[in-house]
């Protein structure tokens, strides 16, 4: 299990791009990757579609109001089992510090739990009718 973070001062079409840059670079030797976002618009702006269009990055967009099929949702729900709940932190640097170490530290140690609670092991089923 592979995980790749970044952290960003703000999100927006350039980060997105530069995110998208990282995991394309993690895997240079895959034809093609397959991501799965929200419908959020800096996802959808055109500069992300060129950008995985020229990487040969496919994108699958959520069905809105779907976090139940968001595998990040499931990853920060052990996050904060690990890290957040019950803590007190004094500063937001310190807040940052351990997710840091979430990320780099804990994941690796945890990596099979991961598999068995973060899986896209789900249907996709089309709504689209046949008028």
């Amino acid at each position: 299990m592979k995980v790749i973070s970044d952290d960003f001062e703000t999100i927006n079409k350039a980060s997105i791009v530069e995110f998208l840059t990282q995991i394309r670079n993690s895997y240079n030797l895959a034809k093609n990757i397959n991501i799965i976002l929200d419908g959020s618009g800096y996802h959808r702006s055109n500069e992300v579609k060129n950008f995985c269009k020229e990487n040969n990055i496919t994108v699958h967009f959520l069905p809105p109001y779907s976090p139940n099929l968001n595998p990040i949702e499931r990853l920060w729900k052990v996050m904060n089992e690990r890290t957040r709940n019950n803590q007190f932190f004094a500063s937001a640097k310190e807040f940052k510090e351990k997710i840091r170490y979430f990320f780099s530290h804990i994941i690796p140690e945890i990596s099979d739990e991961l598999r068995d609670r973060i899986t896209d092991n789900f249907r996709v089923v089309s709504s689209v009718s046949s008028r």
